[in-house]
């Protein structure tokens, strides 16, 4: 998803579709206003940020200098519902959180892992959802993020072609047994109280992540992870 520093973004400029561009801000390297000109001549966004913002975003090694330009390829952040329902992929649903903090750890998590959507069903007012927000590192300018009803998200995910796959306690699969190639949208229950049945009734399958200790449960975005890191393993 993510072309680092000028020669990676020269080449998918010529070659991939570029959706946006972060570049650092006053930035004096030639090369670097080239490519920005060259995008913004082609109505491609772009996005100027501070060094560390840079540094943050990019695949630098320690100790190393960020790039002085970023390109984002292959997913729009932009995208509708219907945009990404009919592109397909893999997208997540986090259906019933309650916790900014967590919500934006699980949207991070989602954008970092490769993920072409996140959809999330939660009761937040509006200052809620600007901490969530902040708590995913600004990811929603990566990658689409909409506020739904679940329900009516993993319906229309079906007619679409969708396999629906849950991940709940009650389930007995463990994620890499479960097939998470093709259309797939994975889904995450809140903190205290799950996914709901209507949803666990829809899905096509529950997997569940092993656990061996005392206390029964992981943190919400702790089997999210695991799930997201399994997934971009099988569709690598």
């Amino acid at each position: 998803m993510q072309r680092c520093g000028v020669e990676e973004v020269a080449v998918a400029l010529d070659s991939e579709d570029v959706v946006l561009l972060l570049v650092l801000r006053d930035s004096e390297d030639e090369e670097v206003t080239r490519l920005r000109e060259l995008a913004e001549s082609r109505g491609i966004p772009v996005r100027e940020g501070s060094k560390t913002d840079l540094w943050r975003m990019a695949r630098s090694n320690e100790g190393e200098d960020p790039p002085g330009i970023l390109a984002l390829v292959g997913r729009d952040p932009n995208a509708s519902i219907e945009q990404v329902l009919s592109t397909g992929g893999l997208a997540w649903l986090l259906a019933g959180a309650r916790y900014p903090v967590n919500i934006g750890f699980t949207i991070r998590t989602a954008e970092v892992s490769g993920a072409d959507a996140v959809f999330v069903d939660c009761d937040l007012n509006h200052g809620e959802r600007k901490a969530a927000v902040r708590a995913s590192m600004k990811a929603h300018r990566f990658m689409p993020v909409h506020w739904v009803d679940g329900d009516n998200l993993v319906a229309r995910a079906r007619e679409a072609g969708f396999r629906i796959v849950a991940l709940e306690d009650s389930g007995d699969t463990a994620p890499w047994d479960e097939d998470l190639t093709g259309d797939v949208l994975l889904i995450v229950g809140g903190e205290h109280d799950g996914i709901s049945d209507s949803i666990l009734n829809a899905s096509d399958s529950i997997i569940r992540v092993p656990m061996a200790g005392f206390v029964p449960s992981y943190n919400l975005q702790a089997p999210m992870a695991i799930v997201s890191a399994e997934a971009l393993r099988q569709r690598s």
